[in-house]
């Protein structure tokens, strides 16, 4: 509201308040019922690890293929230590770490035939046939966070004890093995709301919502205190180490051309995750992935040249390292400073016709380079 009539307004709507007839009322009734029976809640059954994530997808296929049987897989505290270790060092400014362990990026890498995403997909390959998506379950960072998120979600997938007969049906058909049938459990942390138990289970004993249960006070383990309390302190000094890798990792770099958008060295170096996604999508191929020398994206001019109506590369971009910029302002954006080559330049004057920014002109018969590059 930002002025007195908007204020009088929204007063008036309920100055004339009547309740729903009972026509309105059946058809807001009707209306929620439809909502949620969609099984459809905030943050936790986005299903990222089951259909967006590209390692979720290449697991799923994998045990497909290999007819891989489901059984349950404990949940190791080891994935809490792997997240404040990623995630610390992201919130003190650099994102050197999650390069290493990041699905997009890993298989991102893969994709481009980069040596770490290969390794990284052979790891996985492995890691599903002995146990299936452990990898999403206890090793991502990624899966990690979203699992403590689903963990103290309301609407969860729980076991209807007095419909369950125990046939196991769900916990075969569990890939991420959250399932215990014996024991009539569920492990919502590590549960990739596939929600294959729910269709496959004959009696309809297994639901999506909240669970009917009375309330049980908290109670902290000292197990569970002691985890905690390890993962807060590993995830307070990853933030400093983080910190210092901000300033470090730029150290001993030479200079490396960056694509429109990347700022600068620090920035760009601390926010690309090495995913690929702008070598894959630059249509001239003048960006090329990390090497020895350079630890990430750079481009190379001596495989062409920038198209000056493209910013494609900051629309793929994930991280933000390649900031979105619309073609005037990429047109208008330095990505480097040509330098004309005296002894090289026959002073034919093609490179004054093809500038398409009017930067490199003629005077007194010398080929010259003006503020406009």
């Amino acid at each position: 509201m930002s002025n007195f009539q908007q204020l009088k307004e929204n007063v008036d709507t309920f100055v004339k308040y009547r309740e729903f007839s009972d026509k309105e009322t059946k058809v807001a009734h009707d209306i929620a019922q439809i909502i949620q029976s969609q099984g459809v809640i905030s943050c936790t059954a986005c299903k990222y690890c089951m259909e967006v994530c590209p390692f979720g997808i290449f697991q799923e296929l994998v045990a497909l293929a290999i007819k891989k049987k489901n059984k349950p897989v404990p949940s190791y505290p080891v994935k809490y230590f792997i997240l404040a270790i990623t995630f610390g060092a992201l919130v003190g400014g650099s994102a050197v770490l999650l390069r290493y362990i990041e699905p997009y990026t890993l298989f991102g890498s893969a994709v481009t035939v980069s040596m770490i995403g290969i390794i990284a997909v052979l790891a996985v390959l492995a890691i599903v046939f002995f146990k299936n998506r452990f990898f999403c379950t206890n090793i991502c960072p990624v899966g990690a966070l979203l699992g403590l998120i689903s963990k103290f979600s309301i609407n969860k997938i729980y076991i209807d004890s007095p419909l369950c007969v125990s046939c196991g049906m769900c916990e075969k058909n569990c890939q991420s093995g959250c399932i215990n049938s014996k024991e009539k459990s569920i492990d919502n942390e590590t549960c990739v709301k596939c929600l294959k138990c729910i269709h496959v289970c004959p009696k309809e004993g297994l639901k999506f919502g909240k669970e009917p249960k009375p309330e049980v006070k908290f109670s902290l383990k000292r197990r569970q205190l002691i985890i905690g309390t390890a993962v807060v302190s590993v995830f307070g000094g990853m933030i400093k180490t983080g910190l210092i890798l901000k300033d470090k990792i730029i150290e001993g770099l030479k200079d490396f051309i960056l694509p429109a958008g990347a700022v600068s060295k620090e920035r760009f170096a601390n926010k690309c995750y090495n995913c690929n996604l702008c070598v894959q999508n630059c249509p001239n191929k003048i960006l090329v992935k990390a090497d020895n020398e350079i630890p990430v994206v750079h481009i190379d001019y001596s495989k062409g040249f920038c198209k000056f109506d493209c910013a494609k590369c900051g629309e793929v971009c994930p991280s933000g390292a390649i900031k979105r910029l619309s073609i005037e302002e990429k047109q208008n954006t330095r990505i480097a400073m040509a330098m004309i080559n005296e002894d090289k330049c026959s002073k034919c004057g093609l490179c004054i016709d093809a500038c398409p920014k009017g930067a490199i002109m003629k005077v007194d018969g010398k080929t010259i380079l003006n503020g406009h590059c």
